[in-house]
This record gives C-alpha cells, sequence and structure tokens, in this order.
C-alpha cells in the first residue's frame, strides 16, 4: 500500500491531516507493568489507569493528531482460529489487579477526547489496519501506536509506527520517534510489504504461531532478499538445495501461516474516521481524575482546560460516570469499575 503525503512544516498532512491509532490492550498492559503499586485512598489499583492516561495524553502532546482512537482487542476471529486452534491459546489470563481497572480505562479514553473501538470476534490490529487504509483513502496520515509486528505490514508513505523506545528514538528528537520504511528495513532487513513473507516463514511464538524448523529471522529475510518474495520461494524449481528441503518439508505450514498473518484491510468500521475528532470533555475528565485521586495530573488538566478556555470546568458532575455508547465492551469487570466511579 503506498500513498502520497503532501507535509506541513509541523511534519503533518497539510491535506486530511493525521489520525492516531493506538493498541488499547498493548498500552494496558504495558502501562500495569511500568506502574507498580499505585491505589486509591480504598486500595482500589490505579496504577494502569495512571500509566495509560500519561502515555495517551504523551502521544496527544508529541503528535497533536486530528482524530485519534484507542482500538481493542475483542475476540479472535474465526478464520484464525479455525486455522490453526492453538493460535493465542497459551497466554495467561489478565491479572485482577489490571482487569479491574480495563473498563475504567476504556470509560476515560472518550473524556480524553479520543475514540474507544472494538469490533466483536476480532484483534485490535486488524481493526488498526483498516482504518488506515480508511483513512489513507481521504489523504490522511496515520500513526499506530503498538509493539504488534504484523501491523509493520501498513508502514509507507504516510504510515508510521510511534515509539519512545530509546533504541529507536536515540539521543534527543523529543523523546519520540515516527519509525517508517527504512526504519523497519534496519529491523527486520526487509521493507514492510515482506514482514508477512518473514513471518510466515518464522512464525510468532506470541501467538503460539509455529514456525519452519530453523528458521529465524536473520535467515527468513536472507531468503526473501535472495528470491525476492516467498511466492518466489513457494514456486521456485531452482532453491538452494538446503534451502528446498526446509521449504518443502514445511510447505502446508507456511501456506497457513501467510494466511495467519495477513491483516484483514476492509472490516466494517465502528466509527467512521470523521467523527474521531480530538475533543477533549474536560469536565468530565477532571471529575474522573479526581475520583481515582491523582492530584498533580487533575491539576495539570485543569491548567489545560483553563488555558483552552472550557467554561466552568469545576462544575458539579454526577459521581456515576454512565457507560458512553461507543465504549461498552464485552468482559468487562463491572463491581470493580465502580469501585472508581
Amino acid at each position: 500500500m503506498s500513498h502520497a503525503f503532501n507535509e506541513s512544516s509541523d511534519g503533518k498532512n497539510a491535506s486530511g491531516g493525521r489520525i492516531l491509532l493506538v493498541d488499547g490492550h498493548y498500552y494496558l498492559y504495558r502501562s500495569f507493568f511500568a506502574i507498580r503499586g499505585l491505589t486509591n485512598s480504598k486500595g482500589v489499583p490505579t496504577n494502569a489507569i495512571y500509566g495509560f492516561v500519561k502515555a495517551l495524553r504523551r502521544m496527544l502532546s508529541d503528535l497533536k493528531p486530528d482524530y485519534a482512537a484507542v482500538v481493542w482487542d475483542a475476540g479472535l476471529p474465526e478464520r484464525r482460529t479455525q486455522l490453526q486452534p492453538e493460535y493465542k491459546q497459551h497466554r495467561d489470563e489478565m491479572p485482577d489487579d489490571l482487569e479491574a481497572q480495563q473498563e475504567p480505562i476504556q470509560r476515560i479514553v472518550p473524556l480524553l477526547g479520543v475514540a474507544s473501538v472494538f469490533l466483536e470476534n476480532h484483534e485490535a490490529d486488524d481493526l488498526i489496519a483498516s482504518y488506515v487504509v480508511e483513512a489513507s483513502r481521504s489523504g490522511i496520515e496515520s500513526v499506530i501506536a503498538t509493539n504488534d509486528k504484523d501491523i509493520l505490514q501498513m508502514v509507507g508513505d504516510g504510515v508510521s509506527i510511534y515509539s519512545t523506545a530509546k533504541a529507536d528514538v536515540g539521543e534527543g528528537n523529543g523523546g519520540f520517534k515516527l519509525l517508517g520504511v527504512e526504519d523497519v528495513r534496519a529491523k527486520w532487513g526487509v521493507d514492510p510489504a515482506l514482514i508477512a513473507d518473514v513471518l510466515a516463514l518464522t512464525g510468532d511464538s506470541a501467538d503460539n504461531i509455529p514456525g519452519v524448523p530453523g528458521v529465524g529471522g536473520k535467515t527468513a529475510a536472507k531468503w526473501i532478499n535472495q528470491y525476492g518474495s516467498l511466492d518466489v520461494i513457494l514456486a521456485s524449481q531452482t532453491l538452494d538445495p538446503k534451502v528446498a528441503e526446509k521449504v518443502n518439508a514445511a510447505r502446508e505450514l507456511i501456506l497457513q501461516n501467510r494466511q495467519m498473518v495477513a491483516l484483514d484491510l476492509d472490516l466494517p468500521l465502528p466509527e467512521p474516521v470523521a467523527s474521531m475528532k480530538v475533543r477533549p470533555r474536560y469536565p468530565e475528565l477532571i471529575k474522573a481524575l479526581r475520583v481515582c485521586e491523582f492530584r498533580s495530573l487533575t491539576a495539570e488538566v485543569e491548567r489545560e482546560a483553563t488555558l483552552a478556555k472550557i467554561p466552568d470546568h469545576q462544575s458539579p458532575i454526577p459521581d456515576s460516570l454512565s457507560p458512553h455508547p461507543d465504549t461498552s465492551f464485552p468482559n468487562s469487570q463491572s463491581p470493580a469499575q465502580g469501585e472508581l466511579f
């Protein structure tokens, strides 16, 4: 997928704007394990909520997107579980203290001015990919915040990955970097469009997808660069004998893996891109942060609301925040979130 974009002086697409697409569950887990032991005065865990809100606010500050959405996993697609029934079956259950914070986070996200979306029986990376395709049709630049390898297939003109990892950012650079084609090539040894070919050979242990025995990332990239693509490798009658032996012995697995790592690009979108304009709901956000007892963060947002000239941002708000229509998520823990909101 390749699209041309006109860049303005701040790096954003000058014609259609920029959309930020955040892998919700990745940042949920990352926030939980990065900050430990944080609770409110009632002993309710708030560490993941705090970390998630801080991370999302930083992204909004760094990127200044016109549109934004946090995208959540909501089950596994049938097409993948039919191909490989063991897909993701080895993963541990979500820790109780994290599960208790999941729904509050999903309800705070819209208060930050960011859409919070999912599609039943689908994974976040497929929905993110479908949003990227839709955004590109309107000339909107996409920035994806995730650590998912599969989504690297989407990187190209007008599509990048947001990273704050020191290995990616280096010194300076504002503490973040937008990873493009050259960055993916440097990490993986192949262009983004060929990431799926590499993963079809190596599998993905994180997702319980088995690879060709004895074939790691460097070997897979070497083969892809040597022969041009996985299609050529599978069709060639003139492979190196050692390569041919491994490929022929695992041909069915390779074909299956290629379907497993292929992203869905045409899923129905829960919300249109046009409705995802970043519009913080400061009064409700401040109330939620107070309930969580994030004093310094609350003060920071109050100052921001004042600068944004939001009237009566400290006016009374009901103690119970009702679920927003676009944040009624499956498998949520209502009793736990009730203790916070």
